[in-house]
């Protein structure tokens, strides 16, 4: 038996190959290929927009599939949510779904889109957050490029925007935001009741939270001084409490913390200057809680 499991192929791709990678599943693809070869027999991907995966695993032609809860809703899909993993191709933020005008527009508010005409990819998620608001708009359907159209050919437009920089760039400014949206690890109902596609969803939901949470930790393991201990574990911050090991036939104990991968610049000094010794900084691969 195999799983049959859809990942966004364009912007999100390499982000996803790299969380897979750390996870443990190696994915190998060629520019051309839908259909990439990974390490795990029991797996089958087929790369396609992540904006049809949620239909596709909707109507069963995928077990399972990876794409942004933006596109679950645009798509209507009824589907089994397994693991909500917040990533982006960027950074590791959730992303918005805003609507932006141009810099100069006379447009200030949702109310002042009455009679205007909006573009946009989530053209259903658009008109659904208009009619709403009490907002009647002509709503179309943007097949790229949705920037540019402000304020020539259209009044306004519903982006998908991860940090806002592209749409400084365009000279636009954002008056609302729709929703908010994660990448999803979702799947079909059917294959969600078969017992060994559950299971498998699930060992893949746990390996890939553990790389999600590894991504901004580091380990740090250091040699102290036994009379020297209780200050250095006043200021190690830990994900629980430190590892603390006596090193054979000495006054010396080995010291070992998961912390975030932000505190170690000033930290390091601090634990040096407290009398830690042997100081070793080292990556994670996954953090299973």
């Amino acid at each position: 038996m195999k799983l049959r499991l859809g990942l966004p192929k364009g912007s999100l791709q390499q982000a996803t190959f790299e969380l897979f990678r750390q996870a443990g599943f190696r994915i190998s693809n060629n520019s051309r290929s839908y259909y990439p070869m990974v390490n795990d027999p029991a797996l089958e991907i087929l790369l396609m927009r992540a904006q049809e995966i949620p239909r596709y695993v909707h109507e069963g032609v995928l077990d399972a599939g990876i794409s942004g809860l933006d596109w679950i809703m645009e798509n209507e899909a009824d589907v089994v949510e397994v693991a909500d993993m917040i990533y982006s191709k960027n950074t590791s933020n959730s992303i918005r779904l805003v609507i932006a005008v141009a810099e100069d527009s006379n447009i200030k508010a949702i109310a002042d889109l009455n009679g205007k005409r909006v573009a946009t990819e989530l053209v259903n998620i658009t008109k659904k957050y208009l009619t709403g608001q009490g907002v009647s708009a002509a709503v179309e359907y943007s097949w790229g490029a949705t920037e540019v159209k402000v304020p020539h050919l259209v009044d306004a437009i519903a982006e998908i925007t991860e940090t806002g920089s592209s749409l400084i760039a365009n000279k636009l400014r954002i008056i609302a935001t729709i929703m908010e949206s994660t990448t999803k690890l979702h799947a079909n109902r059917m294959a969600w009741d078969n017992p060994w596609k559950r299971e498998k969803l699930q060992n893949i939901s746990v390996l890939l939270q553990g790389a999600l949470q590894a991504r901004f930790k580091v380990g740090l393991k250091m040699n102290v001084k036994e009379d020297a201990m209780h200050k250095i574990l006043s200021i190690l911050p830990s994900m629980k409490q430190p590892t603390i090991s006596k090193l054979v036939n000495s006054e010396w104990v080995a010291i070992e913390a998961v912390l975030d991968e932000i505190q170690v610049r000033d930290l390091i000094p601090a634990l040096k200057s407290a009398g830690a010794q042997d100081i070793i900084e080292y990556p994670l691969s996954k953090v299973i809680p």
